[in-house]
């Protein structure tokens, strides 16, 4: 009879613990409630805290050193916003140190049960939410003016989604609608370029410093410093490409730089659909640019560019073609733009820089012995952004992940010429970016790209055209006034007038006619486009 006494024991021990332990998660989960009651998504908010209690934070700071890459690919977490505290919006990033960062992606089970997947990156640099601008400058920007003094070319790209704090980093702090300017990166890399002319080393060197500020919107360029006027992207036969016209302001101090970029800002074009008024649909290019007093030669250029918001690349599929081929562009630059800092960090690589005009406008940044770069990816903390973050990191990722310094196919080329590859100038470009590309470009989303690159062709074709007839008219009113007074002559000569007449006509007629052959052709164009805009399947996330 014992056995049984001991079996009923053991069921009633078992029946005890399950008890307590049933006890126990419910006082868990009641003390997980009160992390923060209220918040629908409070497992996860303390799942995160749970995993943050186990690490040993070390932030970088002012009195870390800073090295110098070639290429630098850094991630600046914001802090939540004032929206979003209140919409009790879960923090999902976490920033162990000065170079990871961990994204904790809320996911469900099969039987519902809540789970973090968290994913970690590795970068050169990583700045949490309590990171100022002068520190994120200090590590990014600031290594790259002794680049330009030195006779080289440095880019600073800031990459994210709208609203994830490109602008602010670059432009300096808002409050409110205002921008304090001399709080960004464009300001802070002026005042050391200043201070650095005035040093020693460089006083009696002769040199000037200028800027220019312009905008690329749909694949066009307007020029910030001169009522954003239109200019156009020529190569010469040198492969030198020029921004025709555009507009360099000599400046002699930093208070004068922080009023055109004052300026530029204010006429940036911004996008009304857009979650920020300001930038979101165009990339900004702000350069600072060295140049010898005398002889005007190009000492060195320090672009810094505020680029397209990263989701509006995934507006391919809008009903509007306005956004439609806006989204095409902006998808196509920073797909070009990755390519070609990857390329800087394999010498001899390809460079696919006509691919956009982006990377086109840039390209003498991208070739050279001195060009260095540095990315700022930008994310949103927020568990509703934690896609476009996952995705802004990935791309941040695949920009470094070839800059391994140590590795031995990574040798710099010893051949001149090979490292120079000649670029044909019917690269297909796109077609480039498409084997590049990570991500394969499925086949219908390439033949859209290369719908709308035609497109923006024709388009250009069509404006060009239309300015020649529009020349032509003014030349044939010339020649109608001159044939009427002809007429007045008491006895002109009729066979002549008329004959006159006849070859100005056929002339009026065989170009508006060939124009308007041109148009026609372009409106079908238009329509195709729109179809086939219509079947495009979207990437599979």
């Amino acid at each position: 009879g014992t056995n049984v006494v001991k079996e009923v024991d053991r069921i009633k021990k078992q029946r005890e613990e399950r008890r307590a332990r049933q006890l126990s998660q419910i006082e868990e989960k009641r003390e997980r409630m009160n992390v923060d009651p209220g918040n629908p998504n409070w497992e996860f908010l303390s799942m995160i805290r749970e995993y943050r209690s186990t690490l040993d934070f070390r932030p970088l700071s002012m009195s870390d050193p800073s090295e110098v890459h070639q290429i630098c690919v850094a991630v600046r977490k914001r802090p939540l916003n004032k929206k979003e505290v209140n919409r009790k919006e879960v923090d999902v990033i976490t920033v162990p140190n000065r170079d990871l960062i961990v994204v904790h992606e809320p996911k469900l089970k099969v039987d519902l049960t809540k789970f973090l997947e968290n994913s970690t990156f590795r970068f050169d640099y990583a700045f949490d939410e309590t990171a100022n601008n002068e520190l994120v400058y200090k590590y990014t920007a600031r290594p790259l003016v002794q680049t330009i003094f030195d006779g080289g070319m440095a880019t600073c790209f800031a990459y994210g989604q709208t609203g994830s704090g490109k602008t602010h980093t670059m432009g300096g702090d808002f409050s409110g609608k205002t921008q304090d300017c001399s709080k960004g990166i464009y300001a802070l890399a002026t005042k050391d370029v200043f201070k650095l002319l005035k040093s020693l080393k460089y006083k009696n060197e002769d040199l000037v410093v200028s800027s220019s500020f312009f905008e690329i919107y749909s694949g066009k360029v307007f020029d910030l410093l001169n009522a954003k006027a239109k200019l156009r992207v020529l190569e010469d036969g040198r492969q030198q490409v020029q921004v025709v016209g555009l507009v360099e302001r000599e400046v002699d101090s930093v208070d004068e730089v922080l009023k055109l970029i004052q300026h530029g800002n204010s006429v940036r074009t911004s996008g009304q659909t857009s979650a920020n008024q300001n930038s979101s649909r165009s990339h900004a290019v702000f350069q600072i640019i060295l140049r010898q007093r005398k002889s005007s030669r190009l000492h060195g250029k320090f672009s810094l560019i505020d680029l397209a918001g990263n989701e509006r690349g995934a507006d391919t599929s809008s009903a509007n073609r306005q956004t439609r081929m806006e989204g095409a562009e902006i998808n196509k630059s920073l797909l070009a733009l990755k390519e070609c800092i990857r390329a800087l960090g394999r010498r001899g690589a390809h460079l696919p820089f006509r691919a956009s005009k982006l990377t086109q406008v840039l390209r003498d940044s991208f070739i050279g012995e001195n060009s260095r770069t540095c990315m700022i990816a930008m994310i949103s903390p927020g568990l509703s952004s934690c896609e476009h973050s996952l995705n802004t990191l990935r791309y941040a990722d695949r920009v470094k992940e070839l800059g391994v310094e140590d590795s031995p196919e990574l040798k710099p080329a010893s051949n001149e010429d090979e490292e120079m590859a000649p670029e044909s100038e019917e690269d297909d470009n796109l077609a480039l970016l498409r084997a590049s590309d990570d991500v394969e470009m499925s086949g219908d989303m390439y033949t859209f790209h290369e719908a709308i690159s035609h497109l923006q062709e024709m388009e250009e074709e069509i404006l060009d055209l239309h300015k020649t007839v529009v020349e032509a008219s003014q030349q044939w009113v010339h020649q109608d006034m001159d044939l009427l007074t002809m007429t007045n002559e008491v006895d002109y000569d009729l066979d002549l007038y008329v004959q006159k007449l006849k070859d100005l006509l056929a002339e009026k007629m065989e170009v508006l006619s060939k124009f308007n052959e041109k148009v026609t052709g372009f409106q079908q164009h238009l329509a195709e486009e729109e179809k086939m805009s219509m079947n495009i399947k979207r990437p599979v996330k």
